[in-house]
């Protein structure tokens, strides 16, 4: 398996200064409208293949419909040829484009290189409502990292209309069921590149990315007990991490990559413990007569929300990382479950029981505002978030077998990762690679 981040060597040229942006935008926003942007057909320059750059068009255009900001507006090709002078375009040209009904328009170019195993592309960004040249770069790299130089100009048009990068280059771990068994397996923020990183005929559940992308903790019954694994992300150095008799389950890593929050079942019931990154010094946090489980941290790494049936019926309880300051934090709804702490730490998704099934809900870290976020149709589960806390990753029934969605943080824009046969449950999703 080849690995994009180590091979890719991208050179970044910038053009023109980088405007400042136009609006800042929040996807989640209730009054938020997509913007029209003009996409270009990619030009081929000398001798590449039309084929390569319609596939470059053909990724760019799925990256920004998936990201929720813009309605793509499909043009052949640019009606005369827009030229940049040290990043600065014909104002004539640009005048030209404004009767497309676009706003921004994104325009560029391919290159392969005459050894076949090479690339450049070139991208130039435009606000046709201004008038004015926004920001041109340049990537290279070999062909393999073709797919990850297209998401990076995606991630910078989006940079540039909202004032932070997209998540393009991110990816999400799940859960497949194989046979008898589960495998975890990785895919791309667009559901391309998926890729099996277990293949041990076992039940592997719960992935979690550490902080820096590098490995990934999950459980496993690879020894017929729930223990905890560690494997990196190119599927090598498996290594059993934590094996006390009974339950060693959902895997939580601090934001500084220093401590794993997880469920133990060592005193015949479940606890939340917290352990350090190498497995030693076990701290239990929860105590009481009721079962915790699920562990999630928040993004400043001083409060942890857990499940706990302490009350009767599991609920989400927030505590300090400490075990200290415990407060219930849901109290509607008899069954609560799989909270997910939001990257802007405001927020925390769960699964909740309401009218026969299992929804998506958010509520605000303080216990305020709280909203369902999926419809009426199968069962939803296993909420994550993206790493700008703009998206939710979630699995759901509703298309039958269990699959992997994504949504807007506002429960907008619902669809499927993948197109595979189903299967899938527990996403989780990695903070930006790069």
């Amino acid at each position: 398996m080849i690995n994009y981040f180590t091979l890719v060597c991208f050179v970044f040229l910038i053009f023109a200064p980088i405007a400042e942006a136009r609006i800042y935008l929040d996807i989640n926003a209730p009054t938020f409208v997509q913007i029209p942007i003009v996409l270009t057909k990619w030009k081929s320059v000398g001798r590449t293949p039309s084929s390569l750059s319609d596939k470059i068009y053909e990724i760019l255009a799925n990256d920004l419909t998936l990201s929720g900001f813009f309605k793509v507006i499909d043009i052949p090709q640019l009606p005369p040829p827009l030229r940049e002078k040290e990043g600065v375009s014909n104002e004539r040209s640009l005048q030209e484009w404004v009767s497309s009904g676009g706003e921004i328009l994104l325009s560029g170019e391919t290159l392969l290189e005459s050894d076949g195993l090479n690339f450049k592309l070139k991208f130039h960004l435009f606000d046709l409502v201004e008038q004015k040249h926004i920001v041109g770069k340049q990537y290279e790299g070999p062909l393999p990292a073709l797919r990850s130089a297209v998401h990076r100009i995606a991630d910078e048009v989006i940079l540039q209309i909202t004032g932070e990068k997209g998540v393009h280059n991110t990816k999400i771990a799940y859960s497949v069921l194989q046979g008898s068994g589960k495998e975890i397996f990785i895919a791309d923020f667009d559901g391309a590149n998926i890729r099996p990183l277990t293949r041990n005929q076992s039940i592997n559940l719960s992935p979690a990315w550490s902080p820096d992308g590098k490995k990934i903790a999950f459980t496993s019954y690879l020894k017929r007990n729930t223990d905890l694994y560690l494997i990196d992300v190119d599927g090598k150095n498996l290594q059993r991490f934590l094996s006390y008799p009974g339950l060693n389950a959902s895997p939580s890593w601090s934001p500084d990559g220093k401590q794993i929050a997880l469920m133990l079942g060592m005193q015949g019931k479940s606890d939340i413990f917290l352990v350090d990154a190498n497995g030693g010094n076990p701290r239990r946090l929860t105590k009481g007569h009721g079962n915790e489980a699920s562990p999630t941290w928040s993004s400043d790494g001083e409060w942890i929300a857990f499940v706990s049936d302490r009350s009767g019926s599991p609920q989400i309880y927030v505590m300090a990382r400490d075990g200290s300051k415990v407060r219930r934090l849901t109290f509607e709804g008899s069954y609560n479950t799989n909270p997910s702490w939001s990257p802007k730490g405001d927020r925390i998704a769960f699964c909740g029981r309401a009218e026969g099934r299992f929804h998506i809900f958010t509520i605000g870290s303080d216990g305020s505002g709280l909203r369902r976020m999926t419809p009426n149709s199968g069962n939803n589960e296993n909420p994550c978030w993206s790493p700008d806390g703009r998206y939710i990753a979630f699995s759901s029934t509703r298309t039958g077998a269990s699959k992997i969605f994504i949504m807007n943080a506002n429960g907008f824009n619902q669809r499927s990762l993948t197109s595979s046969k189903g299967g899938e449950s527990g996403p989780a999703w990695s903070r930006r690679l790069e």
